[in-house]
Parts: structure tokens; C-alpha cells; sequence
């Protein structure tokens, strides 16, 4: 997760910056979404039983350890800063499993300036596409991508920096979540896409953020493939041990109904750590989704790492590792975004 604004701290939003230098790809045409009105309605459907906590794991059940252990296998490939052997190592992992799970893998490849060469440094955004054949989509994203160093580390900012919760939690997440798309059945075809490049910074306030994701909102903006995105679902920094996830102030403004129908998910399903007051103001991927590509988009983020009292103490730094995050956190917001998409295939003229 790259920079943000928050209750403690002054304004700092910047708008989103043209920091991509050079566009080599190939991308067929699309419509873009509608500027304006959310297509989706609060969705509704009969009543959903908790995942029991005992006996065989109900294959049809969002599966936290699963999650979990995928965060732990990126980790294991070491810090993934874009165009490093470990990011590339990540991207096969990734392909494979969209592979494995039904879904056509789709790459977006671009250069754009490494700050610390000054040279270009390749990057890919990777999408994994289900139901191709469905026109209306929905797209859920995370970076994929770490922090060159824990930057915020009082003791050792130029240590080793895993990004455990800030960039696994969120692959973690999509990876599960990928097991159950070939079998949604409805009018809404899902695509994942994992974004390159969110926060290749080496001097903050200087380096620019979010490389991927503008990329990916520049393309979209420019009808350049067949798709139209109804909406999007951006997971951050998810895997806290100490799960609180707030109205971010952002996603609230920009996509109300749409903050609203997950957070309602949430209340039904009784995952209480999805709070319906609104707290950080973040700078993050679903900006440009929003701004430019004029695609509805939340970001659903915890921001207080490892807790609400720590003041984001782990945040950029060298404790953000696997012990520090959890498989219970990631199998509840998995659980409610899992529920939340079936309930939209529910929906009536959807």
C-alpha cells in the first residue's frame, strides 16, 4: 500500500501522476464503464449459515488457511519489487494457479522509469478472466508488487521488506477467491487483476505511486477492450492479525452503494470487523479506477497494523512477515466478498 492521508495526519492527496514513460503492449478494444450511476443494487438474497467450525471443510466455503498459505508462499520467494527474480517467480506462481482454476491469464506489460536506475524497468499487470463471454463485469484487484526497502522502519529502514500484509494478504486473497469463480453461475463474468509497480519508491514524496493501476485505468479510459466494468473491489492490507476494516473515505465518496452493499454482506454474515464508520483517507489503487477509468471503486483496507492502538507500527517495516498476519482475517473478508459477489448473480435483471 503506497501513501495515504488519515485523521492524524495533514493533506497530502495528491492527484494521480503520469509517471509511465514508455507503453509497449497489446490489448483488444473495449467500452468503458458509464460515468456516472452504479448498476448494482443492494443485493439480496435468503439467509447464509455460518462456515460450521468443525468436520471436512465445505469446498463451496471461502478458505482462509488457503489464503493463508499462499501469503506465505510469495513470501518465501522474498521481497517482490517489480522486475525482480522474485516478482517474476511470483507471476509464474500466479499464472499457474489461474490456470489451474479455470481462468484465462491476460498480461498488460509496461516500462516505466525506475527511480533508482533511472533506466525502465519492465512491469506486467496479470489478470486472470472468468467467463469471458459475459459483457458485465466485476473486477477485484490488489498490488502484487513490495516496497523496495521497510522505509518506515525506525531500526533498519534498508532491511529486508516481505510485505506480508501489505501485498500478500491481497494475493493470498484472490488466489482462494479464484477456486470459486468457473463455478458463479449468473450474468456477471470476474476478472482478477494483481497490479505491478503500486509503490516502486526509494524516497518518498518523490517517487510516484501507483504505476500499475494508472496504466491499467489509461487503457481501460481508451476503449481498448471489450469489457465494461460495473464496478470494482480493491483488498489491501487484509491479513492483520487484529482485523478492523473502516468506511475508507475515498471509496465512501466515490462509490457509496457500493461501500454500503458490502458492509450490509458483512452485518449478515456477522463479520463484525467490517465497521460502518468511516476512518482513513488512502491514497491507493482504486484511485485511479475511479478517476480516470470512471469505474466505481472501493478500497477495503485495514490501516491500522497491527492494531488500533500501534499508531500502523508495522507499517513499511521489517515486521510486516506472516507471523503477524492471519488466516482468520483473511478467510472473513474472503468469506464476505465471496458471499457479496453470489448475492449479486441473485440479483433480478442483473
Amino acid at each position: 500500500m503506497g501513501t495515504l492521508r488519515d485523521h492524524r495526519e495533514g493533506s497530502r492527496g495528491r492527484r494521480v501522476s503520469g509517471a509511465v514513460v514508455c507503453f509497449l503492449w497489446f490489448w483488444p478494444a473495449f467500452t468503458p464503464a458509464p460515468a456516472s450511476g452504479l448498476l448494482v443494487q443492494d443485493p439480496v438474497a435468503p439467509a447464509v449459515d455460518q462456515v460450521p467450525s468443525e468436520g471436512p471443510v465445505d469446498p463451496t466455503a471461502f478458505d482462509g488457511e488457503a489464503a493463508y498459505e499462499m501469503l506465505k508462499r510469495v513470501c518465501e520467494l522474498g521481497p517482490r519489487v517489480s522486475g525482480t527474480e522474485a516478482m517474476l517467480n511470483q507471476q509464474q506462481v500466479l499464472r499457474e494457479l489461474i490456470e489451474a482454476n479455470g481462468g484465462t491469464v491476460i498480461e498488460q506489460p509496461f516500462d516505466a522509469l525506475d527511480p533508482a536506475t533511472g533506466g525502465p524497468v519492465r512491469m506486467i499487470n496479470l489478470i486472470g478472466r472468468w467467463h469471458p463471454d459475459r459483457r458485465k463485469r466485476v473486477l477485484f484487484c490488489c498490488h502484487y508488487d513490495t516496497r523496495p526497502f521497510p522505509d518506515k522502519d525506525l531500526q533498519n529502514p534498508q532491511g529486508l521488506f516481505l510485505g506480508a500484509n501489505d501485498g500478500a494478504s491481497g494475493v493470498g486473497l484472490l488466489s482462494e477467491l479464484s477456486r470459486h469463480l468457473a463455478g458463479i453461475e449468473g450474468k456477471w463474468g470476474v476478472d482478477l487483476a494483481f497490479f505491478d509497480g503500486e509503490e516502486l519508491v526509494y524516497v518518498a514524496q518523490r517517487d510516484p505511486l501507483l504505476l500499475g493501476s494508472t496504466f491499467f485505468a489509461q487503457a481501460y479510459n481508451q476503449r481498448q477492450w471489450d469489457v465494461r466494468y460495473e464496478f470494482a473491489i480493491l483488498v489491501d492490507m487484509i491479513g492483520d492479525s487484529s482485523l478492523q476494516i473502516y468506511h475508507e473515505k475515498n471509496s465512501l465518496e466515490m462509490a457509496p452503494r457500493l461501500v454500503k452493499s458490502i458492509w450490509s454482506v458483512a452485518a449478515d454474515l456477522g463479520v463484525t470487523e467490517f465497521i460502518p464508520e468511516q476512518k482513513h483517507v488512502i491514497r491507493d489503487d482504486h484511485l485511479p479506477l475511479n478517476q480516470i477509468a470512471r469505474i466505481q471503486t472501493v478500497d477495503i483496507i485495514d490501516f491500522d497494523y497491527p492494531d488500533e492502538a500501534s499508531k500502523n507500527a508495522f507499517w513499511h517495516t521489517t515486521q510486516d512477515l506472516p507471523e503477524n498476519c492471519s488466516a482468520e482475517s483473511l478467510g472473513k473478508v474472503g468469506s464476505v466478498l465471496l458471499e457479496w459477489l453470489r448475492r449479486l448473480q441473485q440479483i433480478r435483471g442483473s
